[in-house]
């Protein structure tokens, strides 16, 4: 080879390469507590059958989020295992967009025209909720715009995009985050137990779950253990909330801006795209194609499976992500806040749909 000759070698991103290794411990950990939560569920229904027992069926999301809670509380999430658990939200939103395989889009349509006036009210009462305990406790505002953003929308999410949108202290954010969180984790037990104690219908607990349930991953969970059906109401409800986010996070932006002096945003519908969820429109597109027939009952069924082990390592996620140690050190206020606000929009949302079950027969 001459010495003018020139040797082309392949080159990596060696930053983005390593950044994707270090989600291989976490991920492989979400992996191991999902599959651990269907093993025992198998392991519990298989023991209950050979002997004639009859077991309660406590499904695999319930065992996932146990598992993950025993781990984050008593040894802790190690800091190797950090970035691949954070993924769990990415699954979160892969999930939601496969599982729009098993909806038509004219069942989506139907929902999301009954749903909407729901949502409206769930919006405006969360909102007036917490800013007035906030106000009567004497929380910060911007503290108590992050909780009333955050139950009315979709949690976590919804706070860490209005953090930045009213500047918010990182202090506030994570008093917010931790209050929200632990709400999500109780209402993961409380909502199926009072939804069969009212014997309330799939339909009427999946829209509940979606309107009255903060984070997606949550009100998810909370609709698969009532039943499969149900799951796929609190889907579509959620989905519609978190819709609203660009719109609630720009009229507390605008007012803070106003408030604080601050530039306002200029270009409204730029920032509207950038908060706005885009897997709601993988979520839509996915059910459009299967109403117009594109996949064949064999891929709907796998693509339905791919939706189910996503959400395995999602509510795995949860789990590990919530720590209660946390929320002690940060205070009790904002979780008094928290557990006022939500326990009186979950029974305000709870009545009306009640109220228009027995009622009008609606769901």
């Amino acid at each position: 080879m001459s010495e003018s000759a020139v040797v082309i070698t392949p080159s990596f991103d060696q930053p983005a390469l390593l950044r994707s290794l270090r989600l291989i411990p976490g991920m492989a950990l979400l992996a191991a507590i999902g599959l651990l939560g269907k093993v025992t569920e198998q392991s519990i229904a298989g023991y209950g059958k050979a002997h004639h027992l009859a077991l309660p069926n406590i499904e695999y999301v319930l065992w996932a989020i146990l598992f993950g809670l025993i781990v984050a509380n008593t040894t802790g999430v190690p800091s190797v295992f950090r970035a691949g658990v954070a993924t769990y939200e990415f699954w979160l939103k892969a999930g939601i967009v496969l599982l729009g395989v098993r909806f038509l889009l004219g069942d989506v349509l139907k929902l999301g025209g009954v749903s909407l006036v729901f949502v409206a009210v769930e919006l405006t009462i969360s909102i007036v909720i917490m800013t007035l305990l906030g106000h009567w406790l004497g929380l910060s505002p911007k503290l108590t715009s992050l909780l009333a953003i955050g139950s009315s929308i979709c949690g976590v999410s919804a706070i860490i995009a209005a953090k930045g949108a009213i500047d918010a202290d990182d202090e506030d954010s994570s008093y917010a985050i931790a209050a929200i969180l632990a709400l999500g984790a109780f209402s993961l037990f409380a909502f199926p137990a009072i939804g069969h104690a009212l014997g309330l219908s799939d339909h009427a607990f999946g829209l509940w779950a979606g309107l009255a349930v903060d984070n997606t991953a949550e009100a998810t969970a909370a609709g698969a253990l009532y039943s499969d059906a149900a799951a796929k109401f609190a889907v579509l409800a959620k989905t519609t909330r978190n819709a609203t986010i660009g719109f609630v996070v720009l009229g507390y932006a605008l007012y803070w801006a106003r408030k604080s002096h601050r530039q306002s945003v200029q270009n409204k519908a730029a920032f509207l795209w950038q908060e706005f969820p885009k897997f709601v429109l993988g979520f839509l597109l996915v059910s459009a194609l299967s109403t117009a027939g594109v996949f064949a009952k064999p891929q709907l069924a796998d693509i339905a499976n791919l939706s189910r082990w996503a959400f395995l390592l999602t509510f795995a996620g949860v789990g590990l992500q919530t720590n209660f140690g946390q929320l002690r050190k940060q205070g009790l206020r904002p979780l008094v806040v928290g557990a006022v606000g939500e326990c009186a929009i979950a029974s305000i949302t709870l009545a009306l749909i009640f109220g228009a079950s027995r009622t009008f027969g609606l769901f």
